[in-house]
């Protein structure tokens, strides 16, 4: 798959697979800063680069899925991990399927089957939106038993425009907690 790029890591190393937003890439803050995170805890990163896959209509959600759910099928249950935002929580399905855990950033549980598979995986599921994203749900997120991190202010890019300085303060507490997840999983291994 040309659209999925993967590092190379050493044999058994565990693999991240960013699944980026429609609009928000790998070298958008949260997931730039993720990969660099990832990196530093001796994860090898694999990303989708949605705009490389051939033919793929990233309004068609079921073909977004699908084509996410072949690059789940990659991943090791035992020791990977999918960080998805936005669009990318389309692969949530496949990767609660696999036993795959997640970090979810902003996920779109107004989709049914995002939804559904959230409350499927709890344990091995962190959801992360803001309080001020039109696409977060909080009361949602909680019902579904994942472990839920909401950012009071934060938008859909996890920030708040206009005041750098609290974005800033978001992304470091959004690190932060992804940094305590992996730290979870590596316990589990």
């Amino acid at each position: 798959m040309a659209a999925v790029q993967t590092e190379r890591a050493a044999p058994g190393s565990p693999v991240a697979t960013l699944l980026p937003g429609r609009a928000y890439g790998v070298q958008a803050p949260l997931l730039y800063y993720t990969s660099m995170l990832l990196r530093s805890r001796g994860w090898a990163v694999r990303t989708v680069e949605w705009e490389k896959v051939a033919g793929l209509d990233l309004t068609d959600h079921a073909a977004v899925s699908a084509f996410a759910a072949e690059v789940v099928a990659t991943a090791d249950p035992a020791r990977d991990v999918v960080v998805g935002k936005s669009l990318g929580s389309l692969a949530l399905p496949a990767a609660a399927e696999r036993g795959v855990a997640g970090i979810w950033l902003t996920p779109l549980l107004g989709v049914e089957d995002v939804r559904r598979a959230a409350a499927r995986a709890p344990a091995s599921t962190l959801l992360i939106g803001g309080t001020s994203d039109p696409f977060w749900d909080g009361a949602a997120a909680v019902a579904t038993g994942a472990e839920v991190f909401e950012v009071s202010g934060a938008d859909h890019s996890l920030e708040r425009p206009g005041d750098l300085q609290a974005t800033l303060d978001i992304l470091a507490r959004v690190l932060s907690r992804i940094d305590a997840r992996l730290s979870e999983l590596a316990d589990r291994r």
